[in-house]
């Protein structure tokens, strides 16, 4: 944990095909972003805690059955976990997903029915409402899929601090670089805390738990 001071950052950008990543960055990042607090000073939250938190979105997506989805209307919960990725993701993604969903599986009933999770594609193309249905519910069927076009989708990662290279061909298909990172928005709908991959899942449930409290 590093120390209760404000730090600047490294946030992760990932073509889920990275090369092997160095010791001292397991995650294989590049990147910096805003002033952030992480431990102690940050109010006990054990993710990076920004000193500017992002609004929630205002675009209108489409959801996994075909119909508008946006955060203001059909964002039924008080806390609404976002993160960007894509279903042919080889590593990376599959990892977080797995790692949130470890984290909400032990809540109890009453404040896991205060969290949800919105995956929003990086790869609108591949990603159907069905490809996303089937991946997600491998790992917690009440995950929200979501897409938009292309251009739309990067403005609002853009607005939300999370990157997104675009496609890079390999073989007989293509990984999309993409920001790795897990924005938590709270009961003002604003993202106050994020979370990087390798977050272990106990502080991630304890931030969780935290951010339904405050409902």
């Amino acid at each position: 944990m590093l120390a209760a001071a404000a730090v600047s950052t490294a946030l992760p950008l990932l073509a889920c095909s990275s090369p092997a990543p160095e010791a001292n960055n397991p995650a294989g990042v590049i990147i910096s972003t805003p002033q952030a607090t992480q431990g102690a000073a940050a109010g006990d939250f054990n993710g990076i805690v920004l000193d500017q938190p992002y609004r929630e979105p205002t675009d209108t997506f489409t959801d996994m059955s075909g119909q508008p989805f946006s955060f203001a209307a059909d964002a039924k919960r008080p806390v609404v976990l976002v993160f960007f990725g894509y279903t042919s993701c080889p590593d990376v993604c599959s990892t977080v997903l797995a790692d949130v969903a470890a984290a909400l599986r032990p809540l109890d009933p009453g404040t896991r029915k205060q969290v949800e999770l919105v995956f929003i594609t990086t790869d609108p193309d591949r990603d159907t409402g069905p490809v996303m249905r089937a991946y997600l519910g491998r790992f917690d069927p009440t995950f929200i899929g979501v897409t938009a076009p292309m251009p739309e989708i990067q403005q609002v990662a853009t607005g939300l601090g999370v990157a997104i290279t675009g496609h890079d061909a390999s073989g007989a298909g293509y990984t999309v670089g993409h920001g790795a990172q897990v924005l938590g928005f709270g009961p003002n709908h604003t993202a106050g805390v994020i979370w990087l991959p390798g977050t272990p899942v106990r502080d991630l449930r304890a931030d969780v738990v935290r951010l339904a409290s405050q409902a």
